[in-house]
Formats: C-alpha cells, structure tokens, sequence
C-alpha cells in the first residue's frame, strides 16, 4: 500500500509562493536538490493540480539543462519516471508523459489508488492538496521551510482543517532551510 505525502517548500510564515506568485526564494541549492531527488525516487504516482502541473512540467525538456549540475539533472529524469495525474477541469491535453488528466478530485479513486499502489504518491499544488487534507487522504508531510517571510501569499497548508503530526524526521541544511517530516493521525 502506498502513502499519500504532500511535500513542499514553503516560506518560515507557511506560504508556498508571495502575494505575487514569485517563490524564487525557495530555489533549492544542490544540497537540497539532493534531498528533493531521493524523497522523490521513492514516489511512483504524483497528484498535480494544474498549476502545479504547468510549473512542474518545466522537467520534460532538456533544451535548458544542459549547463546545470548533475544533481539537477538526476531530478529531471526521476520527474520524468513517475506517473502524473493532473486534476483540471481547463486542461484540455498534457505535453508530458506518463501523464493523464482527471476532470475532478474524487476521494474515494485516490484512496483505491493508494491501496493499490506499491510505491508511495505525491500531491502537489495547494488547492489539490487541500481536498486530500479534507478527505483524510495525507498520510506524511515533508515540508522544507525556507530561511525567508513573505507576508502573504498562498498557504501552504488547508485553514480549516485539525490534524495531528507525528515528528518521524527533521534535519537542517547549510543554506539555513531546515525540513520536517510528520505521520499524519487520521482520527
């Protein structure tokens, strides 16, 4: 059976983006980008929101990652070695592959998916992931919280909803991001 985990960077005051939609402050350096590579080699299907998708699906092409590191590198090709499922209503064809569309957020196929799946899900994007919260779908965060506030923004984390952590993991990076990582206590 696989774990749903919704894992992102977020600013220190809980926001995954600021109020202009900029989150070039949470850019990981190699060392965090080494860490990003093996949470997610451990992932074989990643829920998207389509904004998440859109931003994400940067990882497809090779043309602008010809000058960067190996380790940035390695994450493309892991990327491009999971399953995609994009929840849109507007999408009308996806430019990845191993990708496929889903017009609505239905709780009870994502639960069917994890207990069917042999490796763990990912959700990414915040509206998306929100409904998993709702739905007691979430079974780990793992939150990189970046050295910066923005004042506002997009939440990072559903208002509304009570769930109880449990501490599983946490360490620190040289750049000052520390990470954090919960079992969700589903009641």
């Amino acid at each position: 059976m696989g774990r749903l985990i919704y894992a992102a960077n977020i600013s220190l005051d809980g926001y995954l983006e600021d109020e202009t939609g900029a989150f070039d402050w949470s850019v990981p350096t190699e060392q965090v980008h080494a860490f990003w590579n093996e949470h997610e080699r451990r992932i074989g299907t990643s829920l998207y929101g389509r904004l998440m998708y859109e931003t994400m699906r940067v990882w497809e092409d090779d043309d602008w990652l010809t000058d960067e590191p190996p380790v940035v590198r390695e994450y493309a090709d892991i990327w491009r070695d999971t399953d995609k499922i994009v929840y849109s209503t507007t999408l009308h064809e996806v430019s990845t592959a191993r990708t496929r569309i889903e017009r609505q957020f239905d709780p009870e196929t994502v639960r069917r998916l994890k207990e069917t799946s042999e490796r763990d899900l990912s959700i990414g994007g915040a509206g998306i992931a929100a409904e998993a919260f709702r739905h007691g779908l979430v079974d780990e965060c793992v939150l990189l919280l970046c050295p910066v506030i923005v004042g506002g923004g997009k939440p990072a984390l559903p208002r509304g909803v009570r769930l109880d952590l449990e501490l599983l993991g946490q360490g620190r990076f040289d750049n000052g991001v520390v990470y954090v990582r919960h079992a969700a206590s589903h009641r």
